[in-house]
């Protein structure tokens, strides 16, 4: 790979053998590269390759402002949890975990301990990053002084569930966190059931909603080549499909776009399954 641009010690924006433009990273990476010459291979340690069109050079200009150690830290952390590998399409993933770092560093080391209120939403709504963030902040602690508090896991879970998103706007995570718990409320008091958030049912629930919203921020929404599923699961489950037409309501109100009928069919037979798991039967 050959350097296009050096942003300082431990970025440099590069062309692969591919042509394309990626970023890479390692400590003293840039110390001696010049620009159109080859980059030292036994100096890197991660390649992004900006692949959501985002501009390679504004990605490496962030990460080149984070902290030296607090950069290597993460970076290295992420590959060994397996979060992400040498080579990653997600920069804005980095950038965020350590920026979060650098300030969360920075308020340890004045003693201040932050409780994050999504810390039970983020537990139980997003189980599998919540695993990953323990290992990831373990991982972390082992690079950093200060060690971070536990309860960072709550923020660097978000910023896992976020990694999904094409924005990169962490709000949005907020927001679907927040529309899943209201979601899953409404189902609950429609029935007068008590639902697991541990159940198969209620995961796959959530999980078809996280999806629903990256289909919604992608304009992309389930319509048309999946009708005749969708005339199918709304005659047999009318009282899951009309629990369902609430909850497109809520996404609506939330997010400001209406969900196609396919998308509330989907959401009626999921809403169906959690209610069976939990009562034994549908009410129609």
């Amino acid at each position: 790979m050959k350097a296009l641009r050096v942003l300082n010690n431990n970025v440099v924006l590069a062309r692969d053998e591919k042509g394309q433009e990626v970023i890479l990273t390692g400590r003293g990476i840039g110390f001696n590269a010049r620009q159109g010459k080859p980059v030292d291979p036994s100096l890197i340690v991660r390649v992004f390759v900006p692949s959501d069109g985002r501009d390679p050079d504004h990605l490496a200009e962030a990460l080149a402002l984070v902290g030296e150690e607090v950069l290597r830290a993460v970076v290295i952390a992420l590959g060994e949890v397996g979060i992400e590998g040498r080579e990653s399409t997600r920069p804005t993933l980095a950038i965020a975990v350590a920026d979060h770092v650098a300030g969360a560093l920075d308020r340890a080391q004045r003693g201040i301990v932050i409780e994050y209120p999504l810390r039970a939403e983020a537990q139980a709504l997003y189980a599998a990053e919540y695993a990953q963030a323990q290992r990831l902040l373990a991982a972390i602690n082992e690079r950093v002084d200060p060690k971070l508090d536990p309860s960072e896991a709550t923020a660097l879970t978000l910023h896992l569930v976020n990694a999904g998103f094409a924005s990169g706007d962490l709000s949005f995570t907020y927001t679907m966190t927040g529309v899943i718990q209201q979601m899953l409320a409404v189902v609950q008091k429609q029935y007068g059931l008590e639902v697991s958030q541990e159940s198969m049912s209620a995961a796959r629930f959530i999980t078809h909603v996280r999806y629903l919203f990256v289909r919604i921020q992608q304009h992309r929404q389930l319509k048309g080549h999946e009708s005749t599923i969708g005339t199918g699961i709304r005659r047999h489950y009318p009282e899951a499909t009309r629990t369902a037409q609430r909850l497109a309501t809520i996404v609506e109100m939330r997010l400001g776009e209406a969900l196609s009928e396919d998308e509330v069919s989907y959401l009626a037979l999921h809403v169906a399954r959690m209610t069976m798991d939990a009562d034994g039967d549908e009410a129609v």
